[in-house]
C-alpha cells in the first residue's frame, strides 16, 4: 500500500511542486514544497527542478550490514533514490523493476557508474537480509538501506517525500503509508533534480536514463 502524491499546477515560470501524502491532513512538515520548471507539463512522467533538492546526509545500514554513507557512497554518481518497503504488492516492486529493465539498455560502463538507492519505509521488517533478499531478485546491484526510521522519514521528508510509520490497516494487515517519488541525482552537482511520479514506465526511465546518467535533463 501506499500513498499517492499531487502536484499543484504549474503557474508560469515559477510553478511550485506540492508534494504530500493523500489524507495525512494538514502537517505542513508533511508537505515541503519545491519549484519546478514552469515548462514542464503535469502529465509527464519527469519534472525538472529549478531549485534541486540536496542530497540527504544520512547514515544507515545496506543489506550487509555495513554502514552506508549516503552522500558519501553516491558522490560523484548518477544515483536513483527511492523510498519503498518490501512488503509492498504494487507500485514498490513495480518501480524498482522498471529502473532495472532501463538500466540493462545502458552500456556496461554507465550501469556500473548507476547507483540505484532503495530506502525502506517499513525498517521493522526490512533487515538488511530481507531488503537483500528482495533486491537480489530485481538487480543485485541496486543498494537496500535500512536503519532507524526518524532517520528514514527525516530523509525523505528532505526531498519533499512523506513518510508515515506503519502501522495495521482495518484488516489487521501491517502497511507502509509513504511518498512514491523517484528523485534522480546528478552526477555533476550530487543536487536531486528530476523527479519522477508513480506513473513513469520503463520505457520512460530507458529513454531518460542516457541523459540522467551524464546529469542532463530528461
Amino acid at each position: 500500500m501506499r500513498k499517492k502524491t499531487f502536484a499543484a499546477a504549474a503557474l508560469l515560470a515559477a510553478a511550485t511542486l506540492t508534494l504530500s501524502a493523500c489524507g495525512s491532513g494538514n502537517d505542513d512538515d508533511n508537505a515541503p514544497i519545491a519549484v519546478v520548471s514552469g515548462g514542464t507539463e503535469s502529465n509527464r512522467p519527469a519534472t525538472v527542478l529549478d531549485q534541486p533538492f540536496d542530497k540527504p546526509a544520512v547514515v544507515l545500514t545496506d543489506t550487509h550490514g555495513e554502514k552506508y554513507d549516503l552522500r558519501k557512497e553516491t558522490k560523484g554518481h548518477p544515483t536513483l533514490v527511492y523510498f519503498g518497503y518490501t512488503h509492498c504488492p504494487d507500485i514498490c516492486p513495480a518501480t524498482m523493476s522498471n529502473i532495472a529493465v532501463a538500466k540493462k539498455s545502458l552500456p556496461k560502463a554507465e550501469q556500473d557508474a548507476l547507483k540505484v538507492v532503495f530506502v525502506t519505509t517499513d525498517p521493522d521488517r526490512d533487515t538488511p537480509a530481507e531488503l537483500g533478499k528482495w533486491l537480489k531478485g530485481i538487480d543485485p546491484a541496486f543498494i537496500g538501506l535500512t536503519g532507524d526510521f526518524a532517520k528514514v522519514q527525516a530523509a525523505a521528508r528532505s526531498l519533499g517525500i512523506a513518510v508515515e510509520p506503519t502501522k495495521k490497516d482495518k484488516n489487521g494487515k501491517l502497511v507502509s503509508m509513504h511518498g512514491t517519488q523517484v528523485v534522480a541525482f546528478s552526477p555533476k552537482t550530487d543536487a536531486g533534480y528530476v523527479l519522477y511520479g508513480e506513473n513513469a514506465s520503463a520505457d520512460d526511465y530507458t529513454r531518460d536514463l542516457p541523459k540522467l546518467v551524464k546529469g542532463a535533463n530528461p
